[in-house]
């Protein structure tokens, strides 16, 4: 079992920076890939970015390739999002989500993750 605690959400002004930050316990990592999705009201949930924990570089959504960075902390056994240029239709609840590496699964599938958090909400003002 693997818990995830999403911190570091709130509102910041069109143009503006955030970084967001998911704590995972009960488990190594190891084996896992790591993705951020969104989901605003009334849309499904949408990745954002995805990162194996074990090594290499994130993959990004295309609305947020240059902008956004997804990157690990082992120390903290803690997946960062550092957000940059965000615009009003990116307000959402972030979820970080948790995905044991198995052939046929995908980074960006939201159903191809086993473990959840419980999301925080990010508010981009205009």
């Amino acid at each position: 079992q693997v818990q995830l605690v999403e911190s570091g959400g709130g509102v910041v002004q069109a143009g503006g920076s955030l970084r967001l930050s998911c704590a995972a316990s009960g488990s190594t990592l190891s084996g896992y890939v790591m993705g951020w999705f969104r989901q605003s009201p009334g849309k499904e949930r949408e990745f954002v970015a995805g990162l194996r924990w074990n090594g290499g570089s994130g993959s990004y959504a295309d609305p947020v390739q240059d902008r956004f960075t997804i990157s690990r902390d082992r120390s903290a056994n803690a997946v960062i999002l550092q957000m940059n240029r965000l615009q009003p239709e990116e307000t959402a609840v972030y979820y970080c989500a948790a995905l044991r590496v198995r052939p046929g699964r995908h980074v960006s599938s939201p159903s191809d993750y086993d473990y959840w958090g419980q999301g925080t909400q990010v508010t981009v003002s205009s």
